[in-house]
């Protein structure tokens, strides 16, 4: 079914695929495109992992938006997404790229996403889908289908208009700031950052240190950090084979509590708001287990949360002279200065480490990362003249 409807500035034509023999042939069609746009649309709600309800593909030419209810066999799309000669083209590509390896089993490569790419053109750090189609494409989008259930069949015309729209400009703009890239020399700045959308080690979930990201797990000590640990990885294997949230599975509340208490018996266990009630009694001796094993592991076993960055006392006075530096270079080359360098990178610097740093690395390092090593040496002073920050150099 082609949708009768034109997205503005454009001459794509737009179809809606819901069978295999036509996603084949938009496959064959596809494969001599030097683009690919990609988006999905997904719900998790009620489970672990993302259910795929929508997949958008885009050529220069035309639109499918593939109904993967309606599709026997999605790995047909493998040889486009492999395609080194087909560049993938994505907006905030993290979550889509995340559900492509889990339905496909590969992640699409080469990658382009316009989000990352943003950045170094004088956007914000996170600028959204619709603004950036606006500034380059000239074009507002509609915003009706933005929360919308995409499980329900049929799909109105709105949403697969909707739907359509959140790939049909990334081609246009996928040129405008290629050309935009080059005339500054900045193109191959995201190389890495482009190659890391595509390692499939960033889509593995560790579940050993899931519990750093329990909230208020900085109210435990050591041994029971320990304790969440243990917890925190049955809580995610669980979550994993039942394919529920694991919040459906223990709260993190739940989570912190239970270990704050050093619960070693199913009636302690109990003792926690709301334990007796989400827990079956295998599932209680799992956790007690769990909290056990964690307890009575050897002090050199006990894990250590990293310390808050931003509460480092001792590097307070350099943060400040640092991250002035940063947004002065950032507003100079026109680069959102979260992209150049982040609060956390900053403060790693200035606690004196200097390997794994993304801001002493490459580009960044070129614009900013040597000029913040001299700062901290003394080597260069900042102070105020008539128009803003002046950087000079001291006598050293």
């Amino acid at each position: 079914m082609v949708l009768q409807r034109r997205p503005q500035g454009t001459r794509t034509d737009v179809e809606y695929i819901a069978n295999q023999e036509n996603l084949e042939a938009f496959v064959r069609r596809a494969r001599s495109s030097a683009v690919l746009a990609v988006d999905t649309e997904f719900l998790r709600e009620k489970t672990y992992y993302a259910n795929l309800c929508l997949l958008q593909l885009a050529t220069d030419t035309e639109v499918a938006v593939v109904d993967p209810f309606a599709i026997e066999d999605l790995s047909v799309l493998v040889p486009l997404m492999e395609d080194p000669t087909i560049v993938k083209l994505f907006h905030a590509a993290g979550q889509d790229l995340e559900i492509i390896y889990r339905e496909l089993g590969v992640l699409p490569s080469p990658v382009f996403d316009t989000q990352v790419a943003a950045a170094l053109l004088g956007h914000t750090q996170q600028i959204g889908y619709g603004p950036l189609v606006h500034s380059l494409c000239g074009v507002s989008l509609k915003k009706s289908d933005s929360f919308t259930d995409w499980s329900r069949r049929p799909l109105s015309d709105s949403q697969l208009d909707y739907a359509a729209d959140d790939v049909i400009y990334l081609p246009k703009m996928y040129r405008v700031m290629r050309e935009r890239l080059e005339a500054k020399g900045r193109l191959g700045w995201l190389d890495n950052d482009f190659a890391a959308l595509s390692d499939p080690a960033n889509y593995v979930c560790d579940v050993a240190s899931r519990f750093k990201r329990l909230k208020r797990v900085g109210q435990l000590s050591r041994r029971q950090l320990s304790a969440a640990r243990e917890v925190a990885s049955w809580r995610e294997l669980t979550a994993q084979a039942r394919d529920l949230p694991r919040k459906w599975v223990l709260t993190d509340e739940q989570v912190v509590e239970s270990c704050r208490r050093e619960a070693r018996t199913i009636d302690e266990l109990f003792m926690v708001r709301g334990m007796r009630e989400k827990l079956c009694t295998r599932d209680a001796r799992a956790v007690v287990a769990a909290l056990v094993r964690g307890l009575d592991a050897p002090p050199e076993q006990w894990p250590e949360l990293d310390k808050s960055l931003k509460s480092e006392p001792n590097v307070d006075a350099e943060l400040d002279l640092m991250e002035a530096l940063v947004r002065l270079r950032a507003r100079e080359n026109d680069i959102a200065m979260q992209t150049l360098a982040s609060h956390g990178e900053l403060a790693r610097v200035a606690r004196g480490y200097r390997t794994d740093v993304d801001v002493l690395k490459g580009w960044r390092r070129a614009i900013i990362g040597e000029e913040l090593l001299d700062l901290l040496a003394g080597k260069l002073a900042l102070s105020l003249g008539p128009d803003g920050l002046v950087v000079t150099r001291t006598g050293e």
